[in-house]
């Protein structure tokens, strides 16, 4: 049980091995059940255990259409989404495994350690929360609402892949990419019929290149228009959403989705969460005004959302003598990679070791963990954009760190994957220090999961951890990004070798906070909507306007009303942070908090990292996070970091 699993995925007998495999499963469950004695050892170890082998079969699958999307992968996921959701719910509400968990809960109080009592308090929360415990009608019209979310938010996220391929402008006009940085015009550059052309697309880095460097402002426009309006079919699964949303948070006895969505986190109600909110709100609006004049006064006409890019980095080189293109030779893709590993050995005291293993594509590649020379887990990296791939930046668990019933170790495992501009063989891949703090952050997640000492695999690693909770550990780790001792780690020029000028990392650092209270409004805006849209059961053009609402006194720019930012919002309709948005916030109070505890102490020799690996990173999910952060600060988190990490007064 000790190896890590083959990265295999047969698409052309996915359907049939799943149906397989759900339905024995089931069948194991049904013979469980039978036992006179349950226990944990006989009864939920068995379980917790299946659950992740089923786990090991999907995830190859939904990692695959993701990085490598394609008619086939499309066809086989959205077949195997319904069998998927269908299985989970038969066992999220079978009232004899419920009432299992609870005799079990009772009976052996005394006995079970801090991990097993976890793992039978959140699976009992769990059942609560599919409604177990109600009549066989509701629970069967709770399967239908599962089944047809999961199918939605498919087809949301497939709806903005294919938008966002399908996109593309050409120029011709040497005079459109005059002022673009030479990487920039050479990924965009054609070669046609001996005459030179342009093409620029929806993919981040080709879109945001353009936003920030393309000198026609026509251009501009047409471009953020083009994003900005991507696939209006996803209104009516937005609507279809809220509605089923709703639904079922009134037959599980909440108000409404927000009151569900808290039920599993940290944030204890919904006013809390908007206080919490507001507060930010409240304390940044000033500052960005400021920031907004500044701007204002640099452009040449009424600034309009499609020129604040350009202009944002107009004022940064002017402000700071800043010129993002100049790093970029300095942060090549896997100098990054190898420098960010050595910053974690002398963090943590953990290595990476380079793996030969042929991948679902060529620009993957794969390391061995190791802690205190111990075999620790593996990680596959899959970093550049390609048509394939779906955008944005994750981390996806894949193995969880446990023990089976003959006490054999399992090891974890994860992947993590961006969407950094492609090399070639021309062209390294060379990143923005924005990619660089994406990477961190990532990796950050990742070593959650894959530190983890915990034995039972349901609470290990990201498992089991609050969902307000989750990004604390990435965004600790994004932070040092910026630290002068640390980018001298790997920010090395390419070609020659050379080590960043100190020069160059003082205005890096100081141009940190350039804008942030404006950045700070902008991710307020996405947290107040999210949180605010499933309070109650908004509809069609309620939706619309709700956001309208709250741009009054984010949105410092005035989006045009063409703006329908919420169909691509899929982090909350195809992703897992529905009513949970604010999570990012949340946790950034947590990360800003341990960052500068650790950075006060000179870094490297941190007696805070130290105990940060051993409670935090150790523990996983087996302890609530509220409980895990006062054992390491020995206090609660102090919000005041937060505006201080943002560089708001």
């Amino acid at each position: 049980m000790s190896k890590f699993l083959p990265f295999r995925c047969n698409l052309e007998t996915f359907i049939d091995d799943l149906k397989s495999k759900t339905q024995t499963n089931l069948t194991q469950v049904e013979k469980l059940l039978t036992q006179e004695d349950k226990t944990f050892a006989n009864f939920v170890k068995p379980l917790e255990l299946q659950e992740e082998e089923l786990e090991h079969f999907f995830t190859p699958l939904s990692h695959l259409n993701a990085v490598n999307n394609s008619e086939q992968t499309q066809k086989v996921y959205t077949e195997a989404l319904p069998i998927i959701t269908e299985y989970s719910t038969q066992l999220s509400q079978n009232l004899d495994i419920y009432n299992a968990f609870k005799t079990i809960q009772q009976k052996e109080a005394e006995t079970l350690n801090y991990e097993q009592k976890r793992v039978i308090k959140l699976n009992i929360q769990n059942f609560e929360l599919s409604g177990a415990h109600l009549d066989t009608k509701t629970k069967a019209r709770l399967q239908e609402i599962n089944i047809r979310k999961s199918e939605l938010a498919n087809q949301f996220s497939q709806n903005l892949l294919d938008a966002t391929n399908a996109y593309e402008y050409i120029i011709t006009d040497e005079k459109d990419v005059e002022g673009l940085p030479e990487s920039e015009k050479e990924s965009a550059k054609l070669e046609k019929e001996g005459q030179i052309k342009y093409k620029f697309t929806l993919q981040m880095p080709s879109y945001i290149a353009y936003m920030t460097y393309g000198p026609n402002r026509a251009i501009r426009e047409e471009l953020y228009r083009a994003y900005v309006s991507r696939a209006p079919q996803n209104a009516a699964i937005i609507d279809e959403l809220l509605e089923l949303r709703q639904e079922m948070s009134e037959l599980l006895g909440f108000q409404n989705y927000a009151e569900y969505s808290l039920a599993s986190k940290m944030a204890k109600s919904t006013d809390s969460v908007l206080n919490f909110l507001n507060s930010l709100l409240d304390n940044s609006i000033e500052q960005a005004k400021k920031e907004l004049t500044q701007l204002q006064n640099i452009a040449p006409q009424e600034l309009k959302i499609h020129d604040a890019a350009y202009y944002s980095e107009i004022l940064k080189k002017e402000q700071y003598a800043i010129d993002e293109e100049e790093y970029r030779p300095y942060f090549e893709q896997r100098n990054v990679v190898n420098g960010m590993f050595d910053f974690l050995e002398k963090l943590f005291g953990i290595s990476f070791k380079a793996v030969n293993e042929k991948l679902w594509h060529e620009k993957a590649y794969a390391y061995d963990v190791y802690e205190k020379e111990n075999l620790k887990a593996r990680v596959y990296f899959d970093l550049e954009a390609r048509k394939s791939k779906r955008s944005g930046a994750w981390m996806h668990n894949w193995q969880s760190h446990a023990t089976n019933e003959k006490g054999e170790v399992q090891l974890a495992s994860a992947f993590v994957v961006c969407n950094f501009p492609p090399s070639s063989d021309s062209q390294p891949s060379l990143l923005r220090h924005d990619d660089v703090v994406t990477l961190f952050h990532e990796t950050g997640h990742t070593i959650h999961h894959i530190l983890s000492e915990v034995k039972e695999n349901e609470v290990s690693g990201v498992n089991g951890v609050e969902w307000d909770a989750v990004e604390y550990p990435s965004q600790f780790l994004e932070n040092f990004a910026y630290e002068p001792k640390v980018l001298k780690l790997f920010a090395k020029h390419h070609t020659t070798g050379e080590i960043i000028p100190d020069v160059m990392i003082e205005k890096l650092v100081k141009s940190k906070n350039f804008l942030s209270a404006m950045g700070m409004l902008r991710q307020l805006e996405f947290s107040l909507f999210d949180f605010k849209l499933h309070t109650k059961a908004y509809k069609e053009e309620q939706v619309q306007e709700l956001l309208d609402t709250l741009r009054e006194k984010t949105a410092l720019i005035k989006p045009p009303r063409y703006n329908k930012f919420q169909n691509g919002f899929a982090h909350i309709f195809a992703g897992g942070y529905a009513a949970g948005y604010y999570s990012y916030k949340w946790a950034e109070v947590l990360s800003a908090d341990t960052f500068y505890a650790v950075a006060d102490e000179g870094i490297f020799n941190s007696k805070t990292a130290q105990k940060y690996l051993e409670i935090i990173l150790h523990n996983g999910g087996a302890k609530s996070m509220q409980e895990l952060y006062i054992e390491l600060m020995g206090r609660e988190a102090d919000t005041k970091q937060l505006l201080r990490l943002n560089g708001i007064k």
